[in-house]
């Protein structure tokens, strides 16, 4: 299997890594520091106290790549727009495209069953595809969903640590399983993850979101790590309230939550006192991937005409936060 993966962070890097240790032919779409380190000294995955280096193609465009088997997208959802249209070179006719990404993607509402409700413009989700650009350049037919169950870090350009967790779950867009999500996951099993595949990998997108989307802007907010944001009553609170939104908001969407917002705050105690991505994100002066977590979930209870104030709150004090920071564009 002839692989890319776009963007070598932490998550793109060490599903490259890997996957090269495992003797599968990797590519990968760099830039910048990363890019030269990889290209100089390849790729260090420290992982179980040992340190190992992984041999990969790294290049800067698409271009000098050609069609693949299966294109990984490892970014953060802002940073997909513009360098969508740049993968078409990567994409044949039986090229598999999957995004490793955080949030809400831009297929969310491409369902039957929305379809008959909504109208075909309202389908589109601007917040995390603002012109249509990655539903042009991304064929739906050839996309396939992933949620990401595992932690990861970059210490520096060219290195990746692995923390905890191995879970990758793989499925369709539109349900239903299918031979080429099983050739995926078996790909992804033999360089030792959890490769799960799904019947419903929308219901799993929508669980993670409902448990990270409000963790993330309001660790952002406040500059605190979990357990003093679960410690705090009025705060967690309000998290809990805004989860019961968005519960309520799957529910509409065929995506029902069967975990109570108690239970996922005790998951997350038990992982003690850590900084969320989009903390971490924040502290670096790094733009911050608030429309993927919790944009696009305000702008889907608008488009069904859903009452969410806790979601639009959060929503609109994270973004604000963001703009003044020069961390999320003016105007959006």
């Amino acid at each position: 299997m002839k692989i890319t993966v776009v963007g070598l962070g932490a998550v793109g890097g060490l599903i490259a890594a890997r996957l090269a240790l495992a003797g599968h032919a990797v590519n990968a779409i760099s830039r910048g520091a990363t890019l030269q380190a990889v290209r100089e000294h390849g790729l260090r995955l420290r992982m179980g106290g040992q340190e190992q280096l992984a041999r990969i193609n790294v290049v800067d465009s698409a271009e000098s790549l050609g069609p693949q088997d299966l294109v990984v997208i490892a970014l953060k959802g802002q940073a997909l727009p513009a360098l969508a249209p740049a993968l078409r070179p990567l994409i044949g006719e039986h090229t598999l495209v999957m995004p490793a990404m955080n949030g809400v993607p831009w297929w969310f509402l491409q369902t039957p069953a929305l379809r008959q409700r909504l109208a075909p413009d309202q389908l589109q989700l601007t917040r995390v595809d603002p012109q249509g650009t990655v539903a042009a350049a991304l064929p739906l037919a050839q996309v396939l969903g992933c949620v990401v169950h595992l932690t990861c870090s970059q210490p520096e350009p060219g290195v990746v640590a692995h923390g905890f967790g191995e879970r990758l779950i793989i499925g369709e867009p539109l349900g239903g399983l299918s031979d080429r999500v099983q050739r995926v996951a078996q790909a992804l099993a033999s360089a030792g993850f959890q490769a799960e595949p799904s019947a419903d990998i929308r219901r799993d997108i929508w669980f993670k979101l409902w448990g990270n989307m409000t963790m993330n802007p309001v660790s952002a907010l406040t500059g605190a790590t979990a357990d003093r944001i679960l410690d705090d009553p009025l705060v967690s609170g309000f998290m809990l309230r805004t989860m019961a939104e968005a519960a309520a908001l799957g529910a509409q969407l065929g995506c029902p939550i069967e975990q109570s917002g108690e239970e996922r705050h005790a998951i997350a105690r038990q992982l003690g006192a850590f900084k969320t991505s989009m903390l971490q994100d924040s502290e670096a002066g790094r733009s911050l991937e608030i429309d993927a977590l919790i944009g696009a979930v305000h702008e889907i209870s608008t488009k069904l005409g859903l009452a969410t104030p806790h979601i639009d709150a959060l929503f609109g004090l994270t973004r604000l936060m963001a703009q003044t920071r020069g961390l999320y564009p003016l105007g959006m």
